[in-house]
């Protein structure tokens, strides 16, 4: 029972801050649709003033729209990355533990 405590101990403490790092994962992507959404309004405000002839004028507008949804993805998609490596490196860590008490017993 005592090895079985010790176990559970460390494993939550390999996992303590997991949870807060998938869910900042999960809120990259939808902070690139913020910016996405704030670029397209920036575009049809330009559209608005200018009217419907000038690229150029929208150009800028779509490059503010596109660039925060590439970053939320990379951010999200490297994220995704490390945390699944940090939980592969905790349950490791526990495993590598209750080994080691196993053969102590």
């Amino acid at each position: 029972m005592i090895r079985q405590e010790l176990v559970s101990r460390q494993d939550i403490e390999n996992k303590k801050g997991l949870p807060v790092v998938k869910v900042l994962i999960a809120l990259c992507p939808l902070l690139g649709l913020l910016g996405t959404v704030v670029g397209m309004i920036h575009v049809f405000d330009i559209l608005a003033v200018v009217g419907t002839g000038s690229p150029r004028a929208m150009a800028s507008g779509i490059s503010k729209a596109t660039i925060p949804t590439l970053a939320g993805m990379v951010a999200s998609l490297s994220g995704l990355f490390f945390s699944t490596r940090l939980d592969h490196l905790a349950k490791v860590t526990t495993q590598k533990l209750e080994d080691q008490l196993k053969h102590v017993a």
